[in-house]
Order: structure tokens, then sequence, then C-alpha cells
């Protein structure tokens, strides 16, 4: 495993440190002994000049080796004392390096925690990093720069996405509207009836693509508003409405909905639940089974819900949370669904800050699990999502 940044750069000030001081030691010591030595020589030679002594040769060997031996105790007293204050000055510098690393690099960390937060649903938030223009200031500004950028992008994808379902939407009613009253009127040719109810049909489908297309472009806007909501109760309204007994596909629904709350818009949470639970009944097989499970586990509040079916090939799994996206690739059969249903899950999971996964049974059928944060979590995020950064 490599070293992080900050690890590298206090590896790095360290060895310098030590590296220095060494090579500054290396050159005191050389010093050291150069001044010793011809420090002892002249006081000798000046406590005693011209001194009538017995044997003067054995006197100046006696005293070479005494100053040699002095200045050797000297330079070894000195060398001990250097290197045990250089290893405490190096401890102290290498902590003083992690320090100035750490506070060098906290801009980085900055930016690094904004990018981990932002998604499509917060593209608002920017570092805004105060401090001398030096290259971590222009590397945020770069960053605030390109979000503007992509926050702009998204915001004409999503204006484009509601206004073209918003303007498909009238004349699609137009069409259905004529279409009933053409199936009302009695002179008419069972023959035109027919094509009237194909057309009804194929106008009805057409109606569900613009409705789950608005309702995705809007689920993918940030929360303007948040409140408690209890998940159980969001569980059991979205099965009132949901279609649990249909004629083609009888299935059973086992239920165990415990307490979870959780913060965020219950029609959209609401809206959610509904697609996973319709999602569930249109891909099962006759006499299926359905399980939805409502729990608290650790931080989250989860939702899952479980499905017999045929077999999903995993790696078709993460496909299926596409826009238009069925199993196997399929794009044709639409009257089993517009292909937004788990899009659009997706994205009101990822606006409340959420996960999603799916999960393919061995038997046959999904295990779809969404996991929200919990009333206190999703608060705090909700808090620090709405201060500057």
């Amino acid at each position: 495993m490599r070293l992080g940044l900050r690890a590298r750069l206090t590896v790095l000030y360290g060895a310098l440190f030590f590296v220095a001081g060494s090579v500054l030691l290396w050159f005191t010591y050389i010093l050291t002994a150069n001044a010793l030595g011809k420090q002892m020589v002249m006081a000798y030679t000046k406590t005693s000049p011209g001194a009538a002594l017995p044997s003067q040769d054995q006197i100046g060997v006696e005293v070479k080796r005494a100053v040699g031996a002095r200045a050797a105790d000297v330079l070894e007293e000195m060398l001990r004392s250097s290197l045990m204050i250089m290893v405490l000055i190096g401890i102290t510098a290498v902590v003083v390096a992690y320090l100035v690393a750490d506070r060098a690099l906290r801009p980085l960390d900055r930016v690094t925690e904004t990018a981990e937060r932002l998604s499509e649903s917060n593209l608002h938030e920017r570092i805004a990093l105060v401090g001398p223009k030096d290259e971590v200031k222009r590397l945020a500004d770069t960053f605030d720069a390109m979000l503007d950028r992509l926050h702009r992008v998204f915001d004409a994808q999503r204006r484009f996405i509601a206004n073209a379902s918003h303007e498909l939407r009238t004349p699609l009613a137009v069409n259905r509207t004529v279409l009933e009253v053409s199936l009302e009127e009695p002179e008419a040719s069972p023959d035109l009836k027919a094509l009237a109810r194909a057309l009804l049909g194929t106008n009805s489908r057409h109606e569900r693509l613009i409705e789950g297309l608005l309702l995705l472009a809007q689920s993918e806007q940030e929360l303007s508003a948040r409140k408690p909501v209890e998940l159980r109760h969001v569980v059991a309204t979205a099965m009132e409405q949901a279609d649990l007994h249909p004629r083609r596909r009888r299935v059973t629904i086992h239920q165990d909905l415990g307490s979870a709350m959780t913060e965020g818009d219950p029609l959209f949470l609401e809206r959610c639940v509904f697609n996973l639970l319709e999602n569930a009944i249109k891909y099962n097989v006759r006499d299926g089974e359905i399980w939805v499970r409502v729990s608290s586990e650790n931080e989250s509040a989860v939702i899952t819900v479980e499905n017999t079916g045929p077999v999903v090939p995993p790696y078709d799994v993460d496909d299926l949370f596409e826009p238009f996206r069925r199993l196997s690739g399929d794009r044709v059969r639409s009257e089993r669904g517009s292909g937004l249903g788990l899009s659009i899950v997706r994205a009101i999971v990822d606006a409340h800050g959420g996960t999603v996964t799916a999960l393919p049974r061995p038997e046959g059928g999904l295990v779809v699990t969404v996991g929200l944060p919990r009333r206190a979590g999703a608060a705090a995020r909700a808090a620090r999502v709405q201060r500057p950064v």
C-alpha cells in the first residue's frame, strides 16, 4: 500500500532534515577535531618554551599522546551529545513537518469533501476557498467554475425535459378525448372501435412515458423542503395505491413493516415505493411472491422489496436503473412500462441522500434495497448542505 500525500511529505521533510543534520554534524566534527589539535599544541608550546628537560623527545611523545587522548574524548563526547540532540530535534521536526503538511493540504481536503458530497441534486455547492492566489486557490476556483458549468447544463436539461413533457401532454390528452368519444359513438363500426381501442392503448403508454419523464426531471432536483417521514406509513399508502392483485399475474404479498424515520418529501418517497412495487408485480411470475420490509439498521432507514420472477443475469442489474432500459437491454416491449420506474427510484433516493442497490435472486427475481438517512442523520446532512462552504 502506498503512503498518502500527507505521509509522503512528512517522510520527505524528515529525511531532508536528517540528511542535512548528518552533513552538518560531519563538518562540525572535522572542524572541531582540527581546532582541538591546533589549540592543544599551541597551549603546550606556550606553557613550556625552551624548557630544559632530561629527554625532550620522550616528553614530546607523551604530550602528543595525552593531547590526542583528550581530543578524542572531547570529540567522542561532542559526537554523542550531537547525535542525541539531532535525534530529539529530528523527531520534533517530523511532528512539525506533519502539522505543516496537514495545514498545507487542508484546502485540498475541503475540495475532496465537497466533491464527495456533490450529486446532480446539490450542484449549487461551492468550495469558495479564501486565501492567497496560490496553486491550491487556483485549483479550487477552477473546480467552482466547472461546477457552475455543470449546474447550468443540468438545469437546462431538466428544464427541457419538463417543458417538453408539459408540451407533449396536451396533444396526448386531446387524442385520448377524441378516441374516447369515438368509442362512445353508436354509429361507429366495429373495426373503427377496435382501431380506437388500439390507439387508445398506445396513447396511454405515451402518456405514462411523458409522466415518467416529468417525474424524473422533478425528482433529480434538490428537495426544497424536508419533513420527518415515517416510512412504514409511506409504504402502507403506496401499497394501497398499487394494484397488488393483477388478473394476469397473481402474486402474494408478505409484509414486515417496522418503524423507520427519515426526512424528506413524503410524496416523492411514496412514488419511489410505488415504483418498486409496480416493478415487482410487472416482472413477476404467475402465483409469484413479493416481500416488503421496512426496518432501521444503524444510521439508515431501510426499505426492501423482494420478488420472484425470471432469472436476472448479474451483469444486467446495473443497467436496470438506466432510463428506458429493461431486462436484457429490451427497449421495445413498451406494453410492460416506459422503462423509467427504477430510474425514478434512483433519482428520488439520490435527492434524499440515500443509496439504492439491486441483487438478483438465484431462483429468479430481484432484491431491491433502499437505504435512507435516519431522521437525525438526514437533518445533519441537510444542515451541512445548506451551510456555506
